[in-house]
């Protein structure tokens, strides 16, 4: 239990820092000057893990991680974590829900003004722009606030804080919000403006969702279709189609997901041989549930490869019995393995506790 010297160090503690958040540089809109404003108000307010995603932005309380034991008492917690901070902020500056999602749902908003890379530093930022952790997949988010300082929602057991930015290590980058909260369309560079529906619509490297995971896209987005061809055929959401479409970004989508008839109007074929997918056959199965993880071994403190926060086709390469797992009032020992090489619990796939159409690992 906290003492009394705890608690008084904990209020200079908050105080000090409430004092240094604020907006530290000129140049930003009037729009993410307020959302700086709003993410400071927090500032001494617990991170919880899973905290301000609620139906409403604003303080939740959060989950147990099971493979943080940090995590114990953020049920027991009203707060945010990283992205529910951002929501929260953009939210009270706009008025508007813009960015409902984890850490990378937010880096690949559709309501970007402007990206910035990792190598450019800070250099270009402004207050209110958000910066970004992860390879591959993002997994920390925190706002700029100019002068070299951002505030974040670090981690359980810890409260809202200012602190210095950190470029190094895994910094993926940064994004600046539109202002207006429109999403903004795509540059004009030749291809054809198509628009994705549905949500955590992913792109790949080749026309196979074999290929690398480019982008994902948390809910639908304009894209720039430069030509279109026929190569592996995809069953997902009803349809089933064997066409896909090259971005002007050299990611490819499946046709499923933009808005349309199976072959698009006005979109050339590419021409030539579609690249063959890798060997070895997959299964796609969806799974269930919110703020589900996949890891890099099938246990569940294994490190966290992947997020889902919704319901998301994926596909199996094989399964295997391994560490035993109860969540959502169900037991299992079966894992099942990814074509991206991480594993995720069967409880979490919807189907039988083994499934019927998967070989063993």
């Amino acid at each position: 239990m906290p003492t009394v010297a705890d608690s008084t160090a904990h209020s200079s503690e908050v105080a000090s820092a409430g004092a240094n958040c604020g907006v530290l540089a000129s140049g930003a809109s009037a729009t993410a000057e307020a959302a700086v404003r709003a993410a400071c108000s927090q500032v001494g307010v617990w991170y919880t893990w899973g905290g301000g995603h609620g139906a409403t932005p604003g303080a939740t309380y959060g989950y147990y991680d099971g493979s943080d034991p940090d995590s114990l008492h953020d049920d027991e917690r009203l707060g945010f974590d990283c992205s529910g901070l951002m929501r929260y902020a953009y939210y009270r500056a706009t008025g508007k829900d813009l960015l409902n999602g984890t850490a990378n749902d937010q880096f690949h908003t559709s309501h970007a003004a402007a990206r910035f890379s990792a190598g450019q530093g800070t250099g270009p930022l402004l207050p209110g722009d958000l910066m970004f952790w992860g390879n591959g997949h993002v997994h920390h988010v925190a706002m700029y606030l100019g002068a070299g300082q951002m505030v974040e929602a670090y981690e359980s057991g810890t409260h809202i804080r200012v602190t210095p930015v950190r470029t190094g290590g895994d910094y993926a980058g940064a994004v600046r919000i539109n202002p207006s909260g429109a999403p903004t369309p795509p540059p004009a560079n030749g291809g054809t403006v198509f628009e994705t529906w549905g949500t955590g619509v992913r792109t790949h490297s080749s026309p196979s969702v074999r290929g690398s995971v480019v982008d994902t896209f948390p809910g639908p987005t304009q894209v720039s279709v430069q030509c279109q061809q026929h190569a592996e055929t995809v069953t997902a959401d009803g349809y089933t189609n064997d066409a896909w479409s090259k971005l002007t970004d050299g990611s490819w989508i499946t046709n499923i997901y933009l808005k349309g008839p199976a072959w698009l109007p006005g979109v050339p074929d590419c021409g030539g041989s579609s690249p063959a997918p890798p060997s070895g056959g997959s299964k796609a199965h969806q799974t269930w549930g919110t703020g589900v993880r996949t890891h890099s071994q099938p246990y569940v403190n294994a490190a966290v490869v992947d997020y889902f926060a919704q319901p998301t086709t994926v596909n199996v390469v094989c399964q295997k019995h391994a560490q035993q797992v109860t969540a959502d009032g169900y037991t299992n020992d079966a894992w099942s393995k990814l074509t991206d090489g991480s594993w995720i619990t069967n409880i979490y796939l919807k189907g039988p506790a083994w499934l019927a159409d998967v070989p063993a690992c």
